[in-house]
């Protein structure tokens, strides 16, 4: 978020667009969310709908003009859209390439040859990790599930023991590190830096998911202890191709983006001079726009033309990447709406007085409004927008680092206890052939591990910051 946009939300935050007391507010609040729980949940609506309805029925409730409501909610919509959008594109173009072009498999054929028998836990973990920086959640476990399947089948390990620690990469990847969307539109929330939320956030993740994979999947192995479902094993998707990119190409373009977004952080933390030109360079080389675009381009020739691709193929791979990501386009930007919202009536400032009278640290409250709704609604983007939404206005005379660490409280609180409203946890059951009770003491628990350890380190963090 440029600074111009947030001294805009600022202004719009300081006039509230309805007079409405804190107590109709919360009111208002509670029943806005309500009805987009309800909607998700209850009539199956797309989450798209059911966010622009409850920002329509959120002013409604709190009394404000339903004209001023759609000007707030279109406003948001907007600049979400232009904020992130770009930049959800350009990762779906880069996680087609990784897949298409047989550079994900390359990654994975060649640390599994390099592992033995007792470290394979915690190759699946780097395998997913690495893989699933680039990629949405549920393309991710499309690609990794049958790496688990046939390293379980073949190793003879229980499924658990090897599925585990890779969901645990992926999931704690789209929950705490950009640019996954959650991460990418609480940063542009908060007016968060990128760059130092992206270094901690790793700080963070790589803790969590060592706890949440590798030394959880002993005690999941345990408790549900199944094999590979033999018909659940599906095609590689490189299995059509005469050649793949090297194991070397393929992650420095995926990390490409990574250490770029890095050394802007890392020289605006040492540099602190707008005026000095190796600052001017990196800011502009280091943003995510850049930075993505950047790697898209290096990959076209690093992992498409390396597989052999043509210019037509090319072509054709970009355009299929872009299509699947419209749903998650339009939820962001209703949830942008949502948060506009939010912020127009008035919200933020009942939030701060909330937590002034209660004394909750604002980070363990964010925590904990991230965890509501995801617990209500089963999505972790769902939470992370609108908790993002309600807490905003508790960064304003955050540091740096705070604000940052804000977005991974967010973040962490999102993944928490995924259930049965939660289209990742019924992904999950049937390709790994478990019943709801097995589903929810391996996966439902990991996930509400990574939730729990993710907010203890941010919180140990902001000790240090």
């Amino acid at each position: 978020m440029t600074s111009l946009s947030v001294e805009i939300l600022a202004a719009d935050a300081a006039e509230p667009i309805t007079s409405a007391g804190n107590a109709q507010l919360g009111i208002a609040v509670l029943a806005g969310i309500a009805v987009i729980v309800l909607l998700i949940t209850k009539f199956k609506m797309h989450a798209f709908l059911a966010l622009t309805i409850g920002s329509l029925a959120l002013g409604a409730f709190a009394g404000a003009p339903l004209a001023d409501t759609i000007k707030s909610f279109s406003t948001g919509l907007g600049n979400t859209v232009a904020g992130v959008g770009v930049l959800i594109a350009l990762g779906a173009i880069l996680g087609k390439l990784l897949a298409d072009s047989g550079g994900a498999d390359q990654i994975v054929d060649t640390i599994l040859a390099k592992t033995g028998k007792r470290a394979m836990p915690w190759a699946m973990v780097l395998i997913a990790s690495v893989i699933g920086l680039p990629l949405f959640f549920e393309v991710g476990i499309v690609l990794l599930i049958p790496v688990v399947l046939m390293v379980a089948k073949r190793g003879n390990y229980s499924l658990m023991r090897i599925g585990i620690p890779a969901l645990a990469g992926l999931s704690v990847m789209h929950g705490l590190i950009p640019p996954h969307p959650g991460p990418l539109v609480a940063i542009d929330a908060v007016g968060a830096n990128l760059g130092v939320t992206l270094a901690l956030g790793l700080v963070v993740a790589i803790p969590t998911v060592i706890i949440a994979g590798p030394v959880f999947s002993k005690y999941a192995a345990r408790w549900v202890d199944i094999q590979a479902p033999e018909k659940m094993i599906p095609a590689r998707p490189s299995e059509d191709l005469e050649k793949r990119p090297g194991f070397g190409a393929t992650v420095a373009t995926i990390l490409l983006p990574v250490v770029l977004m890095l050394v802007k952080a890392l020289v605006d933390i040492v540099v602190d001079d707008p005026e000095n030109g190796v600052q001017k360079v990196t800011d502009v080389i280091g943003s995510p726009l850049i930075a993505l675009l950047a790697a898209v381009i290096v990959g076209m020739f690093t992992l498409g033309r390396a597989a052999g691709f043509t210019k037509e193929r090319l072509s054709s791979t970009v355009e299929k990447s872009l299509a699947p990501i419209a749903g998650i386009l339009l939820i962001v930007g209703a949830g942008g709406g949502f948060k506009q919202t939010l912020i127009d009536l008035g919200v933020g400032q009942m939030i701060l007085d909330f937590s002034k009278s209660w004394s909750i640290p604002a980070l363990l409250l964010a925590w904990l409004i991230a965890v509501a709704i995801r617990l209500a609604t089963g999505s972790a983007t769902v939470a992370t927008i609108s908790a993002a939404g309600l807490v905003a206005p508790l960064a304003e005379g955050m540091s740096t680092g705070e604000v940052s660490l804000l977005v991974l409280a967010i973040g962490a609180g999102s993944l928490f206890f995924s259930h049965v409203n939660d289209a990742g946890f019924w992904l999950v059951k049937e390709y790994f052939g478990m019943n709801v009770g097995q589903t929810i003491k391996t996966w439902s628990v990991m996930e509400t591990i990574i939730s729990v350890v993710g907010i203890v380190f941010v919180l140990l963090l902001s000790l240090v910051l």
